[in-house]
């Protein structure tokens, strides 16, 4: 079974050691995915709903390097900083997926890597196509 994977080209997948995304089969595991703008940094500082949606995004950028779309998602990980803000999240969230939602968890975490971060995701993908 051959392994493919998708780089975004942030610093951090070679100071970590990981990737955006691992495709195994019909299977694709995008990994924790933060709001990072175009030109490094933190995306939408303070703005919930942006960085939801920016992290998602990247995460659809990484499954069309990997052959598969948004509608191969089945299950999402939001990793927020304020659960209080989950509204924010959460419609970024429903848009993106609209009448094809995957199953999701989002939890509070203490904090991420940057503290203007508010939101990280993590995506599984099922590809019908093989």
């Amino acid at each position: 079974m051959q392994i493919r994977r998708a780089f975004s080209g942030t610093s951090w997948e070679s100071k970590v050691g990981y990737c955006r995304g691992v495709r195994v089969g019909n299977h694709i595991y995008i990994s924790g995915t933060a709001p990072v703008a175009e030109e490094g940094g933190v995306f939408a500082p303070d703005d919930g709903y942006a960085q939801a949606k920016r992290c998602l995004e990247i995460i659809q950028k990484a499954l069309q390097d990997l052959g598969a779309d948004i509608n191969s998602v089945v299950r999402t990980r939001m990793f927020v900083t304020d659960i209080s803000r989950w509204a924010e999240f959460g419609q970024a969230h429903q848009e993106f997926f609209g009448d094809r939602p995957p199953a999701t968890t989002m939890v509070e975490v203490k904090s991420l890597i940057d503290p203007a971060m508010l939101i990280e995701i993590e995506a599984d993908a099922v590809c019908l196509d093989g």
